[in-house]
């Protein structure tokens, strides 16, 4: 369960049935954090775009106390006493017991989609597990909330007009607040299938990086095992292998800020060259590498990349560091840039 905290919100539109859009809010709302505020429990699967373009921003605005939780655990039930309920898309087991317990000492019980889950034949055509999902979930629940005598709300007129009976909301969907997406700095490694152990290695690193800086997001190349490794971590993608033409394009794309080169001391590495200094400096990001004679006729540390030594705890600091210093990338990405418009090719 996460408790919100005050939220800033810039304005909503819901619309009720059969009448015109109208703004609940026009100017800035600043949720205060406030015991006698009305409380709302939340329940979503995981952090997901329906919540977040549409059901959060309503309950921002009417200035709800937000208590978010996953499909378990659930509250006791003498939490839920004089609290709204809101399930987003899905109604799991356990919640649905819980509401039968409680649904008298409810405030109000609210069920929001922005799919047609309620009907089976729409999903005519999707891959049979998501079905027997949204089945499960959603489109068996729908006597249950009835039921339960729960409000619909819904992300279309379309939706709104099948489920008229139901006299449903229409809530219409906000931008993101973006305020914060100029601060995102983009931490990446790019190492192919030979670097498996290094691509092991940094995971506990990324890890605790992300889990200090909220701002970090990562990038990694590799396939199923690199993506079975890394997709429970926040923030992360795991980017397809591609043909050297591809790569060149991608990595020429903006939007990166640290590259990461860690080299572990095992025999086929000690005959590698340090070409990661030429990607990453084309990729506009100043480079983390390892030391040892790998990289070291070719990085000076402090002045264009950053070595640091092969512990863990010494590669999560630096990315800190250098996430925390704009000033100190910017001039070690100037230096690295002077030093690869030196290099010259070698007469033989």
């Amino acid at each position: 369960m996460q408790w919100e905290a005050g939220a800033s919100f810039q304005g909503i539109l819901i619309a009720k049935p059969h009448a015109a859009v109208r703004l609940v809010s026009t100017l800035e709302f600043q949720m205060p954090n406030h015991p006698d505020q009305p409380l709302v429990y939340l329940i979503d699967e995981r952090a997901n775009p329906s919540t977040d373009y549409f059901v959060l921003p309503v309950l921002r605005a009417n200035g709800y106390r937000i208590v978010r939780c996953g499909f378990r655990p659930i509250p006791d039930p003498n939490q839920l006493d004089g609290a709204m309920v809101v399930f987003v898309r899905y109604v799991p087991k356990h919640w649905a017991r819980l509401i039968e317990r409680v649904r008298p000492r409810l405030a109000d019980l609210i069920f929001f989609m922005d799919d047609d889950l309620f009907d089976g034949n729409a999903a005519r055509g999707l891959p049979w597990r998501y079905r027997f999902k949204l089945a499960r979930l959603a489109t068996w629940r729908r006597g249950w909330l009835r039921e339960q005598e729960a409000r619909l709300w819904v992300s279309t007129s379309y939706l709104q007009r099948k489920y008229a009976t139901w006299q449903p909301t229409l809530v219409s969907p906000l931008p993101l607040v973006a305020s914060g997406i100029n601060d995102i700095i983009r931490v990446f490694y790019h190492g192919s299938a030979s670097h498996a152990a290094e691509i092991r290695w940094l995971y506990p690193v990324i890890e605790a990086a992300i889990g200090a800086e909220s701002r970090l997001v990562f990038e990694i190349i590799g396939g199923n095992d690199v993506h079975r490794l890394y997709r429970r971590l926040p923030r992360t993608s795991v980017v397809h292998p591609m043909s050297w033409p591809a790569y060149q394009a991608f990595i020429a794309m903006p939007g990166r800020h640290i590259g990461l080169a860690p080299l572990l001391d095992r025999p086929f590495n000690h005959a590698r060259s340090c070409t990661k200094f030429f990607d990453i400096t084309r990729s506009g990001a100043v480079g983390i590498y390892a030391p040892g004679a790998v990289c070291s006729e070719t990085v000076e540390h402090a002045v264009d990349g950053w070595v640091a030594s092969m512990d863990q705890q010494s590669w999560i600091e630096t990315i800190l560091k250098l996430a925390h210093d704009e000033s100190l990338r910017q001039t070690l990405l100037a230096g690295a840039i002077r030093k690869q418009t030196s290099v010259k090719a070698m007469g033989v």
